[in-house]
């Protein structure tokens, strides 16, 4: 009988895999679920719009988390951290992000990951701008479903080293701004969304591409405008916005 865990990411991975949303097609991005002292991950080359059971790995928490510990592994030695960490037998290989989502996931109430190459924010993550054009929401319902702002990571060799290099930028923005921030931006990759719930991390992940939208056409047709600090703290702790956050989050 399927766990409400891995039901969960099945339901997610659908969503974010739906074509219509342009986050991810063939065997593009990965999603994970806490599931007690493990975790559940999408497989290496599964599809996110078709991802079934035996398209989910099983690790071991503690396990994939330690690899972090050693940034000089190699990719032999990971496989091999992979195999000891996989509680499937004859299970299926865990996406190289595996690691990363391990870190995330062992944030305060971050539950559910999704890793997406969505084209209209990669038009701007592939741009020699990228990190000034994601780094400043433009209106208010960005900041409801997506937070304050981004955490920026520049590109970094998917796997361990990027694992490290998103765990160190993650940690620098909780210590800036006393929060868990909702979505990560991988210059030249894609995007992260995490959150408590399945739908804060869809919700995230849809509104980021409204937002790469807007963003592309302000610039267009003249520049951005993004919302001043006042505005920003106004919206994000409004008690008003803060009812619609818990609700469309559920």
């Amino acid at each position: 009988m399927t766990n409400s865990a891995l039901k969960d990411l099945i339901f997610m991975s659908h969503e974010l895999g739906k074509p219509e949303y342009e986050l991810a097609i063939l065997g593009e991005g990965n999603t994970s679920a806490l599931y007690g002292d493990t975790f559940y991950v999408k497989a290496s080359g599964a599809t996110l719009e078709s991802l079934g059971e035996s398209g989910c790995a099983l690790l071991d928490h503690k396990k994939t988390l330690a690899m972090l510990e050693n940034s000089t592994l190699t990719d032999e030695e990971i496989n091999e951290g992979f195999k000891c960490a996989n509680l499937l037998e004859g299970g299926p290989r865990p996406s190289i992000e595996a690691m990363m989502h391990a870190f995330l996931l062992s944030l305060p109430d971050v539950n559910f990951v999704g890793h997406t190459h969505p084209i209209a924010v990669n038009g701007l993550l592939c741009s020699e701008n990228a990190e000034k054009l994601v780094e400043r929401p433009l209106f208010p319902d960005q900041i409801v479903c997506c937070g304050i702002s981004p955490v920026f990571v520049p590109y970094t060799d998917p796997g361990l080293p990027l694992a490290v290099a998103v765990k160190s930028a993650v940690n620098s923005w909780i210590d800036k701004n006393n929060m868990i921030p909702k979505a990560i931006m991988l210059q030249n990759h894609g995007l992260f969304a995490i959150g408590k719930t399945t739908s804060e991390v869809i919700n995230c992940s849809k509104m980021w591409v409204k937002a790469a939208r807007v963003i592309a056409t302000a610039v267009a047709v003249g520049g951005l405008v993004t919302m001043s600090d006042e505005a920003i703290e106004r919206i994000f702790t409004r008690p008003d916005e803060k009812f619609r956050e818990k609700v469309i989050g559920k």
